[in-house]
């Protein structure tokens, strides 16, 4: 499946994104994906940061177990806010940050462990392989991942695809 977050232009300090799930072929029923389950494509405009966190907090309610996520979108369009709302609903009451600096972040979840990576700054996907990548994407394990397309050709398909795109100009 394919979820994509449009975030629009601010109007009034508010920031507008809609989202949709496309179904290619990742069985989101025998997934456990609740609503997102049933349907192809899902489209909702969200204002500011709150709406964010808690669409967030509806994806991760439904997240199954060892599920690789790839969280696409501009710098500021929002990937490390949806994955605060997904950590709040799996439990997390801490900061969520982006790991810009670090490349992952683990979060002990209630005998899980989700592994938040911000790619952003890394030169080559062989780091990927340096850092013990696949140790990270074991079976249980949560991964989202943010700029996956700068570990192209080490990182597996995910199981679900989160694009953040800014829907106009701001």
């Amino acid at each position: 499946g394919r979820l994509s977050a449009r975030r629009g232009c601010r109007q009034s300090g508010r920031s507008e994104w809609s989202t949709r799930t496309v179904s290619d072929g990742f069985d989101a029923t025998s997934a456990g994906l609740g609503e997102f389950a049933n349907m192809s494509v899902i489209t909702r405009s969200i204002y500011g940061e709150d709406a964010m966190v808690q669409f967030g907090s509806e994806l991760g309610a439904v997240l199954p177990d060892g599920i690789l996520v790839f969280l696409e979108g501009e710098l500021g369009a929002g990937k490390t806010t949806l994955t605060r709302g997904i950590l709040r609903a799996m439990g997390h009451e801490g900061a969520v940050k982006s790991p810009t600096y670090t490349l992952v972040e683990p979060y002990s979840l209630d005998g899980k462990t989700l592994y938040h990576f911000d790619l952003y700054r890394m030169a080559d996907p062989e780091e990927l392989e340096f850092m013990g990548i696949r140790d990270y994407l074991t079976e249980g394990n949560y991964c989202l991942v943010e700029w996956p397309e700068r570990g192209a050709g080490v990182l597996t398909e995910p199981d679900l695809r989160v694009k953040i795109e800014v829907a106009g100009e701001g």
